[in-house]
């Protein structure tokens, strides 16, 4: 005999399954991952861990810990590295890889899909990095330093978005899209300016190979290959070959992501409809009494589990699962390798060199004058029109949010300066200015939600 429940008593067995022990540390771990605002929590943290041990009396250890070497060899080739380095050119290769996927899942469906959708924020994001270099090329012209212009002109995304969730629940959701599409169109630009203009002596020898190692995984993709470890095995290789070309290796993380297959393999009509099929047929299966199903019950889920799998895309797969280590696990670690720096009680003064009013200036004032400046111009000229439910108010408030440029900033200071002096010099401008950029954009956005 067959035993029915309702509807809500069904609902109600689900929730008591639910609450298995281990539910009461995973579920409130599971939903602090999932709010917006978190992952910028998490590297604000890690930031201050880092500035506190740097500062502490155990300091020594901190610079020690990040210049243990690792080394792993193969054949007559070794990576052999310290960690700050295995960090920097290996885990980040990870981030620009999630920054890929981002940016080709934007240019096919999103805010980048069309140009009347694309260019607001792409021009936006191109005022927010012209104006900034301008103003550091400006400071340090004809100075050692002068190879920083880079440094202000990266946005934060995750610091961005997660200050712009703290700024009131009356934002309207079009400008958060908004701040995304122009950090995503920033990203765009900072790897274009990575590839071009921070890149050292080049081994072409070795990005023929990686071109091939492409070629193999766009033909894969022509072809219909969606399994993950395929594209992540001659991923590594493409990785290896740029770190040896000289080419600065995260380049290899963006290109791997647009050979990533970005259509399914069943429509959505199809999945309905064979869900459905799927559905009655376990209903239909005669259960065993206990915890335990059937073999054809234990087939059709993984039948459904295989058409779950054909109704996804690999790359809004891989994406959704990275994105988890991207942002609490790579992103907090750069943040603690590369944040430590020594306070000193003359802080405010040894703010006064060029390379730290350049990046301060360049991300406070040249981010705001360029993301609004350049949207205005868009706007009057009519060749663009604001999105809807977005007002001049809330433009001004994201452009002072673009000036949290503390990853990306801190990643091109380390491909900018091989002098000491100069990278701890950009990292105090880094740090003062996204800290006044970030405040100054919550406090003006929080009273226009007001308002």
């Amino acid at each position: 005999m067959r035993l029915y429940l309702p509807s809500n008593q069904l609902a109600l067995k689900a929730i008591q399954m639910a609450k298995a022990p281990i539910d009461i540390v995973v579920r409130p771990v599971s939903k602090f991952i999932h709010q917006e605002y978190t992952s910028g929590i998490v590297l604000f943290l890690s930031v201050i861990a880092a500035l506190m041990w740097a500062n502490s009396p155990a300091s020594d250890s901190y610079h020690h810990v990040w210049q243990t070497r690792l080394a792993v060899s193969f054949d007559n080739r070794s990576f052999d590295h310290e960690l700050h380095v295995w960090i920097n050119d290996g885990l980040m290769a990870m981030f620009f890889f999630v920054i890929g996927l981002e940016l080709k899942r934007e240019f096919m469906a999103g805010e980048l899909s069309t140009l009347k959708k694309a260019s607001l924020p792409m021009v936006a994001a191109l005022g927010g990095m012209l104006v900034p270099a301008g103003i550091y090329t400006a400071l340090n012209l004809g100075l050692s330093s002068q190879s920083g212009w880079g440094i202000p002109m990266a946005t934060d995304i995750a610091f961005a978005l997660g200050l712009l969730s703290l700024s009131g629940r009356h934002i309207p959701g079009s400008v958060k899209v908004f701040l995304s599409a122009l950090a995503v169109a920033d990203d765009l630009g900072a790897v274009l300016v990575i590839a071009f203009f921070y890149t050292a002596h080049i081994e072409y020898a070795y990005l023929l190979f990686a071109g091939g190692f492409l070629v193999l995984l766009a033909g894969g993709n022509l072809l219909g290959v969606r399994h993950t470890l395929f594209y992540l095995l001659i991923g590594i290789a493409v990785w290896a070959c740029f770190l040896f070309s000289g080419v600065h290796a995260t380049i290899a993380g963006v290109l791997v992501a647009f050979t990533i297959p970005a259509r399914t393999k069943i429509d959505e009509k199809e999945y309905i409809e064979q869900i459905r099929g799927h559905a009655q047929q376990f209903e239909k299966a005669i259960p065993l009494h206990g915890p335990l199903m059937t073999a054809d019950q234990h087939h059709i889920i993984e039948e459904v589990k295989s058409l779950s799998l054909d109704a996804q895309t690999p790359l809004q797969k891989i994406e959704h699962s990275l994105h988890p280590w991207v942002a609490f696990a790579i992103m907090p670690l750069f943040a603690l390798a590369n944040s430590g720096m020594h306070i000193a009680g003359n802080f405010f003064f040894s703010l006064l060199n060029p390379v730290s009013l350049g990046v301060m200036i360049g991300l406070v004032v040249g981010k705001l004058c360029g993301v609004f400046g350049f949207t205005w111009l868009m706007v009057k000229t009519g060749l663009a029109e604001l999105p809807q439910r977005v007002n001049w108010r809330h433009i001004f408030g994201i452009s002072m949010l673009a000036g949290v440029g503390f990853t990306m900033s801190l990643f091109v200071t380390n491909l900018a300066f091989a002098d000491a002096t100069h990278i701890d010099q950009a990292k105090y401008g880094i740090l003062l200015a996204s800290l006044i950029s970030g405040v100054a954009g919550i406090v003006y956005l929080r009273l226009q939600a007001k308002q």
